[in-house]
């Protein structure tokens, strides 16, 4: 029996997370089935991501938020992570109360006010600690647009749909890495300095306040029809004390998850070096832009490629892809540090201060070092797509993929507030290298286990762990609205 055929046997089970009988809804029909198709929706939230987290990943991925000096971005991204990491623990919870929209809604003005603080510091060099403040409001409001924007990602495919979905968001979501990294790059064509100018804070601003409107275009999840015409599951919590409940509920029920937590604490610590530690301490304004360009451009094709074309490819069981997934992950972990190391070893911060002459695009040794942003970009893209692909797998449940992606964002925020502290006290370039390979060679060890034991070739009952809970509300169906 092929994979396929296989998964269709088990259809009942794995597309609607039911052993018994599921209840087939008719889509919509014309310009409403395209409103309310899955892949609009993801697309959609896909957008929000571009303009707002798109345009924060362009801004860092420049070093230091592309000012000259780095530790005030250093320290604003410590406080952001600190925030988001502590926020992000209950976000899910949050997020099964206030719903996707609304969250979404509240979260992304925080980008606008984060990149607004590096406009007002190039004009007034004194208010570095305005950024700061910046960046701790920003964690706050990050942690309800990431277990937001993952839930529904997670929740609107089939199961044989996942991969290409995540694939879908995050192609999107790093297509505004790559225009704020090609605006950056295109307003500081001419300059040989190693900060950017005011116009390109402006033209970040304009387009993350395009991405706080956005969310008002969003459908209701509660509804949405699967394409296989399963419906999304509607389901709320009575109160806010239940809601923090379901975090326990779901380590209790599923405490495989715990071994996805190094990989998640690894997810964002190897940005620092990349950003800051090699792209800012090597290069000149106008190369770190092009380097950024490049770097979102690959994430792009990295997330497709392992989605679509690996986590989702039907001539294999899910089993099987899940192992391959992560052996690829593994062997570009080792490639891409083994050739960092290289590079490394040859420079210092005090062998390459802030004020230093940089490598410039037209130097001979350049096409190597963008070459490694590359590979670097498709490593974060496989890592990411790898992460959600795999909670996807774990259950179908809105609530419970809710509670996951807090746990994801919880872990991934503390490893970055952690890194970007050492990084703004100056720790040396090498420890910090080190630490990010150690980091992210663990968090995929530690994930072998529950892929060997937790990955099933379809997803059952006993997996929607939220569903079951006797003080938890369905809501009314259409039907009875």
């Amino acid at each position: 029996m092929s994979a396929t055929e296989e998964e269709k046997v088990h259809t009942g089970r794995s597309e609607t997370s039911s052993a018994e009988q599921v209840e087939i809804f008719e889509r919509p029909r014309g310009w409403r089935g395209v409103y309310y198709h899955p892949t609009t929706q993801v697309c959609l939230v896909g957008f929000v991501c571009f303009m707002c987290p798109g345009m924060f990943n362009a801004l860092n991925g420049l070093g230091g938020g592309g000012q000259i000096d780095a530790t005030s971005s250093a320290n604003a991204n410590s406080a952001l992570y600190a925030t988001f990491a502590f926020f992000a623990f209950f976000s899910g919870s949050v997020h099964n109360v206030l719903g996707p929209r609304l969250c979404l809604m509240l979260g992304t003005w925080g980008y606008s006010l984060y990149i607004a603080a590096y406009l007002a510091t190039n004009i007034h060099p004194g208010a570095g600690d305005f950024v700061v403040v910046a960046g701790a409001i920003l964690g706050v409001c990050a942690a309800l647009v990431w277990t937001a924007q993952g839930s529904l990602m997670m929740a609107y495919p089939t199961e044989a749909q996942k991969g290409t979905f995540i694939a879908y968001f995050w192609a999107i979501f790093n297509l505004g890495g790559v225009v704020g990294a090609a605006v950056a790059f295109g307003s500081n064509f001419h300059s040989t300095t190693n900060g950017v100018g005011n116009g390109t804070y402006i033209a970040f601003l304009v387009l993350s306040l395009t991405g706080v409107i956005l969310p008002l275009f969003l459908a209701d999840p509660y509804k949405m029809i699967r394409t296989d015409g399963t419906r999304v599951t509607p389901i709320r919590h009575p109160s806010w004390k239940t809601e923090f409940v379901s975090l326990f509920v779901a380590l209790k029920t599923d405490p495989w998850i715990i071994l996805l937590f190094p990989m998640f604490f690894a997810s964002n610590y190897f940005y620092t070096w990349q950003f800051n530690d090699y792209n800012g301490a090597l290069f000149n304004i106008r190369t770190r832009s092009l380097n950024n360009f490049v770097y979102w451009t690959a994430q792009i094709f990295g997330s497709f490629t392992i989605g679509h074309f690996i986590l989702d490819l039907q001539s294999f069981r899910r089993r099987v892809r899940a192992f391959l997934g992560w052996s690829i992950v593994i062997v570009f972990v080792f490639a891409v540090h083994i050739w960092s190391y290289y590079y490394q070893k040859t420079y210092s911060r005090t062998s390459e201060p802030p004020t230093a002459v940089k490598m410039d695009i037209n130097d001979p040794d350049y096409p190597a070092h963008v070459l490694l942003m590359i590979f670097y970009g498709l490593l974060d893209s496989m890592w990411q797509t790898t992460a959600y692909w795999l909670m996807g797998a774990m259950s179908n449940d809105p609530a419970k993929l809710a509670v996951f992606t807090g746990f994801y964002k919880c872990f991934q925020s503390a490893g970055s507030a952690v890194v970007w502290r050492l990084d703004a006290m100056q720790t040396p370039y090498m420890n910090i290298f080190i630490s990010t390979w150690v980091l992210t060679a663990a968090g995929m060890i530690c994930a072998l286990p529950l892929v060997y034991a937790r990955i099933k070739d379809y997803t059952e009952m006993d997996d929607e762990a939220l569903l079951n809970r006797p003080n938890v509300e369905r809501l009314p169906e259409l039907s009875e609205k």
